[in-house]
């Protein structure tokens, strides 16, 4: 039996000690023909800045338009998984409807389904002018909203010019009303991608986000789930970042406050900040349902499905500048994953933004 325990320490031991010989990142080519340049831009998540304007968006919309991205990535659900997430509501219920928007209204006006509307609007694409009229952008839009990708309706609209934004050509009165709300709601993917890719002349934006790791919590355990990763967030790096965050916030009104937030939110200390007051307190959390590490276990899946969602992008057109836009907590682990792949070159945020 002593054997047989000392063996088996001596298995953890080596397992701890191991580390792989193979490093991807290492192995970067060159490859033929420009590099594949994906600057990721961590953000705060604009809906809760209620004293946000346009006009506020232009020191930044100018710093990303000098990088000119050939594609913008955005951390939204696409349509198509969010057509499968509701083929299983047992376990994706919830978090369809918190993530997913309503397509229904867009699927009764044009009778076509996400799989559908997203073939034809792909199909549009494949095949789509140097100068696209208005009827074939306010199409393409209706479609994108109908796929369940509001985000690239959203582009086609603003790509239209102000007296050929109404309805017609498949976009009803309902879907203009819908773009007209969003147009003045605050977002990153509107009032940043969307915006963004109008001026640069793109023609969609990306949808990278995934949730299918989302698992509702047995309703026997979210009282004691809550409070231990509760528990594990009262911490002082997460009080540090809090009031960090507070003045940065209470600037963003001033000149220049929203371009020096992103700036701090896009630094190495708020990544290791982010992680030492949320992901590494969690990871340690003692519950003995090991709930911390099952919520960091999430979130790493999370984060790997969209840098490949990420990846699978780049790897349709190769050579492409993508610039990915992501909650600021996701920025570190974007970098760390994306830096993985053979054919990634990463840009730094803290230049661009300069």
């Amino acid at each position: 039996m002593a054997s047989l325990l000392l063996a088996g320490v001596a298995t953890v031991a080596a397992a701890q000690d191991y580390a792989p010989s193979f490093h991807p990142d290492r192995l970067k080519g060159p490859p033929p023909g420009p590099p594949n340049q994906v600057l990721v831009l961590g953000s705060p998540h604009l809906s809760g800045y209620e004293t946000l304007r346009h006009a506020m968006m232009t020191p930044l919309l100018d710093r990303l338009a000098a990088w000119r991205p050939e594609a913008i990535a955005v951390e939204n659900v696409s349509g198509l998984q969010c057509d499968a997430m509701r083929r299983y509501p047992a376990r994706y219920a919830e978090s369809a409807a918190r993530w997913c928007p309503d397509t229904s209204a867009a699927r009764t006006a044009l009778g076509l389904d996400v799989p559908a509307a997203t073939a034809a609007a792909e199909l549009m694409l494949a095949d789509w002018p140097r100068a696209p009229k208005a009827m074939q952008r306010r199409r393409l839009a209706a479609l994108f909203l109908a796929a369940g990708e509001p985000g690239s309706a959203m582009v086609q609209w603003l790509r239209l010019s102000i007296s050929e934004r109404r309805a017609g050509d498949g976009l009803d009165a309902a879907m203009v009303a819908a773009l007209e709300r969003a147009w003045k709601a605050p977002g990153e993917s509107d009032w940043v991608a969307a915006a963004l890719a109008a001026r640069l002349g793109l023609e969609r934006l990306h949808s990278v986000d995934d949730h299918t790791a989302d698992a509702p919590t047995p309703a026997d355990q979210e009282a004691a789930y809550g409070a231990a990763i509760a528990r594990a967030w009262d911490n002082p790096f997460g009080k540090r970042r809090t009031a960090a965050s507070q003045r940065l916030d209470a600037r963003v009104a001033m000149p220049g406050g929203l371009l020096a937030l992103y700036r701090a939110y896009n630094t190495p200390e708020a990544q290791e900040l982010a992680y030492r007051s949320d992901f590494g307190a969690a990871l340690v959390e003692p519950s003995p349902q090991r709930f911390g590490r099952g919520y960091v276990g999430y979130w790493e899946v999370r984060n790997l499905r969209m840098v490949a969602n990420i990846r699978d992008v780049l790897s349709l057109r190769p050579g492409t500048r993508l610039l990915a836009i992501v909650g600021a907590a996701h920025k570190g682990y974007y970098e760390a994953y994306l830096n993985q792949m053979h054919d990634v070159r990463l840009v730094d945020a803290g230049k661009v933004l300069e």
